[in-house]
C-alpha cells in the first residue's frame, strides 16, 4: 500500500506531534499570563463579571441560564457576576416577553460604556505588545487564533451550535 503525497507545506507526522506538544505545553502558560494580566488590572470579581458584558452585547439580552451555558460556566458564578452587573447599574433584568416568569438581562448605557472602556483598555495592551509585529504577522496570529478557539468551542460537548462567537477572521476574508 503506498501513502498518500503530503500535503505542500504540511508538516512530516513526527514534527507535527512535536508542534502539537509545544502548543499544548504553550496553552496552558498563555492562561496563567493572561491571568496575571486580569489580576493587575483591576478587582478581580468585578473585572470578571463586566466579560459577561460581551456576548450579552453581541448577543443581545438573554436569559441568565443561556448566558451561563455560552460561556461555558457555572449558573451560580454567572449568578454573582449578574448580581455584581445589576449593582453597579451595568445590566438590568427586564421581563421575558415570550414568558412572563422568566426575566432577560439587558445591558444598560452605562454597562455599553464599561464594555468599550474594557475593550479599548485590551486593545491598546495588544497594541503595545505587538507594536514591533509586521502587520502581516497580526493578521496570521488572528486568523489562526480564532481559527483554534473556534474549533475548540465546536469540541465542547455543549457548545451551542447557533451561537457564533464572532466573525472569524476567514469569513471576513
Amino acid at each position: 500500500m503506498t501513502s498518500s503525497p503530503a500535503l505542500p507545506g504540511a508538516a512530516p507526522p513526527s514534527d507535527r506531534l512535536a508542534e502539537l506538544r509545544t502548543l499544548s505545553e504553550q496553552l496552558p502558560r498563555f492562561l496563567r499570563v493572561l491571568h496575571a494580566l486580569k489580576a493587575q488590572a483591576t478587582e478581580g470579581r468585578e473585572r470578571a463579571a463586566l466579560v459577561l458584558l460581551f456576548p450579552l452585547v453581541r448577543l443581545g439580552p438573554l436569559r441568565q441560564g443561556a448566558l451561563a451555558e455560552l460561556v461555558h460556566a457555572d449558573p451560580s458564578t454567572v449568578s454573582r457576576h449578574v448580581a455584581v452587573l445589576i449593582e453597579h447599574g451595568l445590566v438590568q433584568r427586564v421581563a421575558d416577553e415570550t414568558d412572563g416568569r422568566a426575566s432577560l438581562l439587558v445591558v444598560t448605557d452605562a454597562g455599553h460604556r464599561s464594555l468599550e472602556q474594557l475593550r479599548a483598555e485590551r486593545e491598546a495592551h495588544l497594541a503595545r505588545v505587538t507594536a514591533d509585529w509586521p502587520p502581516e504577522d497580526v493578521h496570521t496570529l488572528v486568523s489562526l487564533f480564532g481559527r483554534l478557539v473556534d474549533d475548540l468551542a465546536a469540541s465542547l460537548p455543549t457548545e451551542p451550535a447557533a451561537v457564533p462567537a464572532a466573525p472569524s477572521p476567514r469569513e471576513k476574508s
